[in-house]
């Protein structure tokens, strides 16, 4: 993700819906715009953190766009955002959300904010797990008395604890939305009966 203000690129065919859609978001992110497939995969790069796609566009369709951004493993969300009611062909396809249009403004932002801070968990994830399992490591090779005379595992203790603190943090904000907290609820139903 960019450090400055988020990047989003909208992959829309009709200009003046891109258009609305950049005018709405381009106080809060640096909105850049593509009206087709081709231009859309010349458009993301590295920089880019959320891209707004639709399915039908001229050139390559949304979901090769969406194909070649996960084969070249970018590092950006997606949501698919198209007049295209989900089916059952969405299963295999790799998007973060999908909406249907017509979108509201608020609907829009409060889907990019999500897919923003997820990135953000995603980050926090990946650094926690490999300081816990520095720690484990440690745990499973130095003594006890080792252990608590190093100022190196100390800070690594201190790091796990607010790794953890943000972790927790930043799931509350996830599950403060309510369609976040309804699939959280979905999941555990869908668990519970796989048991």
């Amino acid at each position: 993700m960019s450090i400055d203000r988020p990047s989003v690129l909208i992959v829309e065919d009709e200009p003046e819906l891109a258009q609305l859609y950049a005018s709405r978001l381009g106080r809060a992110y640096d909105v850049e715009t593509a009206y087709d497939g081709n231009e859309a995969l010349e458009s993301i790069d590295e920089n880019v953190d959320v891209v707004l796609l639709d399915r039908r566009i001229p050139g390559l369709p949304g979901e090769t766009v969406l194909e070649t951004i996960r084969d070249r493993n970018l590092d950006c969300r997606v949501a698919m955002v198209t007049a295209i009611e989900p089916d059952f062909d969405i299963v295999s396809m790799g998007f973060d959300d999908y909406l249907v249009k017509p979108v509201a403004r608020e609907k829009l932002t409060d889907v990019i904010e999500q897919l923003l801070l997820r990135s953000t968990y995603d980050e926090q994830l990946q650094e926690f797990f490999a300081v816990a399992s520095k720690k484990v490591l440690l745990d499973g090779r130095k003594t006890e008395a080792e252990r608590k005379s190093s100022q190196e595992y100390a800070r690594l203790e201190d790091r796990l604890a607010v790794l953890r603190a943000r972790v927790d943090e930043t799931v509350s904000e996830l599950l403060e939305g309510d369609s976040y907290r309804q699939l959280c609820r979905d999941i555990t139903r869908e668990s519970l009966l796989d048991e």
